[in-house]
């Protein structure tokens, strides 16, 4: 079994990359479990000063990210880029520089918009910002959902499902894809140099 964190770089109640994490589980590997995480409105402003005492907010993140083998973020774009939420919280979660508990995960990236583009421009600076914080970013199908109200519906007792087969199609390669990230230990491969170098520091 294997525990997938999902984390939603928007915060608003109806958002559609929130949705689109939701409608992940159906096309899990088996033994993959998909949770939600609920709680990113919670974290202050990253303050290097806070990080000896981080508050509540932060050490619920931390926890969830550290106890997870694997992550799945979907991020909107905001004016072209990634939006300040999402960059705060793993600004949180990568700090101590080297030791933070987002560092050497496995994770899937994908973006989703009502426009035309699927918010491609944030999903390529999510997945360079995540490979230079040394996580494994899983490659394959690139996930930028365009027009994604038309692609998910809702059935009764749940809350979201994707319908399109296409984006479907991709999801499941690309989940395949993390799993066996996780059962190969890429993620560790990836960041071995840097947290040698930074035990080497002290």
């Amino acid at each position: 079994m294997s525990r997938i964190l999902a984390i939603s770089g928007s915060l608003r109640a109806e958002s559609f990359n929130t949705a689109l994490l939701n409608a992940l589980q159906p096309f899990a590997p088996k033994g993959m479990q998909i949770e939600v995480f609920k709680g990113l409105d919670e974290l202050p402003h990253f303050n290097q000063d806070l990080e000896p005492n981080p508050p509540a907010g932060v050490v619920r993140l931390r926890e969830a990210i550290l106890e997870a083998d694997g992550l799945i973020i979907s991020t909107p774009e905001y004016n072209r880029s990634l939006p300040g939420v999402l960059k705060n919280a793993l600004d949180w979660a990568s700090r101590p520089y080297a030791q933070g508990v987002l560092t050497g995960k496995s994770i899937v990236a994908m973006s989703a918009s009502p426009g035309p583009q699927g918010g491609i421009r944030a999903l390529i600076q999510l997945k360079a910002l995540l490979r230079d914080l040394g996580n494994f970013v899983v490659s394959g199908p690139e996930i930028a959902v365009p027009e994604v109200h038309t692609r998910l519906g809702v059935e009764a007792d749940v809350q979201h499902v994707l319908t399109d087969p296409v984006t479907a199609g991709m999801v499941s390669h690309v989940l395949g894809g993390l799993r066996d990230a996780i059962d190969n230990g890429a993620g560790e491969l990836v960041t071995r140099p840097l947290q040698t170098w930074s035990a080497a520091q002290v």
